[in-house]
């Protein structure tokens, strides 16, 4: 059992926290707009989830999910989360961040630079190329024929290690997809997003909130990350 904090309450950290707690993990989860706005969630959860301020869930998790866009980083409270190991799910698009020239000339991966803008924290990166809908449709339990891969990225190996654990107690199989400085290999864009995960192409392409998803085998998953290709973030426009 893990005790693990949630900041950000969308489609994300609310599907997280529904894993973790069928996972048996503790969850205290929170959001900008504080934790009275959590209180359906939070009885849907149950007894082993909370609600608290940003601080609290920080403080709380000996873990804590990042489910909140490079915007808010800013706000998020560095003192609480010092030492701790971070799982960032986010991912850099210019039309909602605003332009970004680390990013966009490559200089930094979205991973390295939110590295820089929470120092004293371990960074790991996971759960950022999957649809949120798909989260939930396709986990599974240990040793399921249909169960997907995960890709996780960081720099600290026993980071990577316990956030790996966590996303199989979640439903997946974790896959070392390298450094930060590698895990452009699953941003956006890139021969491992959320695409990868997709049933129906044609349907995805029409409303892709409406694609059941499909299972990713972890051996597929560990190719199209070998394959992939950085997309050139900076030629997109808006």
């Amino acid at each position: 059992m893990t005790k693990l904090g949630i900041i950000g309450s969308g489609a994300i950290g609310a599907g997280i926290a529904r894993l973790a707690v069928a996972a048996r993990h503790e969850v205290v989860i929170a959001n900008s707009r504080g934790p009275e706005s959590l209180a359906g969630l939070v009885e849907e959860l149950g007894e082993s989830a909370g609600a608290g301020e940003v601080a609290d869930a920080a403080s709380f998790g000996e873990m804590v999910v990042l489910a909140v866009p490079l915007s808010a980083y800013g706000a998020l409270p560095v003192d609480a989360l010092h030492a701790k190991t971070v799982l960032s799910t986010g991912n850099y698009y210019p039309s909602r961040d605003e332009r970004i020239e680390e990013l966009d000339s490559h200089a930094l991966t979205t991973a390295e630079y939110e590295q820089a803008l929470l120092p004293g924290t371990v960074i790991v990166k996971a759960f950022n190329n999957i649809l949120a809908h798909h989260i939930p449709a396709l986990a599974r339990p240990a040793g399921a024929t249909d169960r997907s891969g995960l890709a996780v990225a960081g720099d600290d190996a026993g980071a990577k290690q316990a956030v790996g654990t966590l996303v199989s107690t979640l439903g997946f199989d974790p896959v070392d997809a390298g450094s930060l400085a590698e895990s452009w290999r699953f941003e956006p864009e890139s021969g491992a997003y959320t695409p990868v995960y997709v049933a129906d192409l044609d349907v995805f392409a029409e409303n892709y909130l409406a694609d059941a998803g499909a299972p990713l085998p972890a051996d597929r998953l560990r190719e199209l990350l070998a394959a992939s290709h950085r997309p050139d973030v900076a030629s997109r426009t808006f």
